[in-house]
């Protein structure tokens, strides 16, 4: 079923911190002569269901560099533990404003060449009324992923309702050597880009730490813990996070 725009107020918010422990400074980045959060916030910009693109930043020249491409940001506080924590505050912001939104979707400040067909199947998914967190996944094509513990597995139901975020190879297949396992099940990682109805969002925010997210490093697995569902749906685009300057060289070397 086609998600109507009309039925929903959908704002795009891109969390952009200037203070990063691998890559300082990463959103200002040159990226032949565009810089990553101009990028990401263009490929943001042209899908069609978005009604606006923020950029949520907690750094002045963060802020100012986005007003000088003529994008629309919002400045934030330093302290914020995810990306998730900025976005509420950014909903919170713009409804004093007078500007209230349905739909929340993070898109990755380090992902410049996001496609803007993913920004709108995770929308899509909200065409169910029971959808209060969407995301993205993608199968995993190779051992390599499936047993690299930055690549994180997603299992879900018949439904496409995660039931599990993990950086270990889940289900562990008993009987067949490890290096059979991604041909003989269809396993998936998962794709960082979520949405929310903004009424649920605000209640996320308020979530204490669970002990799997403690133990994962995974922020979805404390959702997940109090009860949340979130719904899923396959994407085939790949993405291209950027984490440190290597990534960053990696990118620029194969386009």
């Amino acid at each position: 079923m086609a998600f109507s725009k009309s039925k929903a107020s959908i704002a795009g918010i891109i969390p952009a911190r200037y203070a990063s422990t691998r890559f300082p400074g990463k959103p200002l980045v040159q990226i032949n002569g565009i810089s990553m959060i101009e990028r990401v916030y263009h490929q943001a910009s042209a899908c069609a269901e978005l009604n606006t693109v923020i950029v949520a930043t907690d750094d002045q020249r963060i802020y100012n560099h986005v007003a000088g491409f003529g994008g629309r940001a919002v400045m934030t506080a330093s302290a914020h533990r995810s990306g998730t924590d900025r976005l509420g505050e950014t909903i919170k912001i713009v409804a004093k404003e007078g500007e209230f939104f349905d739909i929340a979707v993070n898109i990755q400040g380090d992902e410049p060449f996001i496609q803007p067909q993913q920004i709108a199947r995770v929308i899509s998914l909200f065409s169910n009324p029971e959808t209060e967190i969407a995301t993205l996944i993608k199968q995993i094509e190779s051992s390599a992923d499936l047993f690299n513990p930055n690549v994180v597995k997603v299992v879900t139901d018949v439904s496409g309702r995660a039931l599990l975020f993990s950086r270990s190879p889940v289900p562990h297949f008993r009987g067949l050597a490890e290096q059979e396992w991604v041909s003989k099940y269809s396993y998936y990682k998962h794709i960082g880009i979520y949405a929310y109805r903004t009424e649920t969002l605000e209640k996320l925010v308020l979530l204490k730490p669970a002990p799997p997210e403690e133990a994962e490093s995974l922020e979805q697995l404390r959702w997940l813990w109090n009860g949340y569902a979130i719904y899923t749906d396959v994407t085939e685009f790949e993405t291209s996070g950027i984490d440190t300057p290597e990534d960053l060289l990696k990118l620029t070397n194969n386009p």
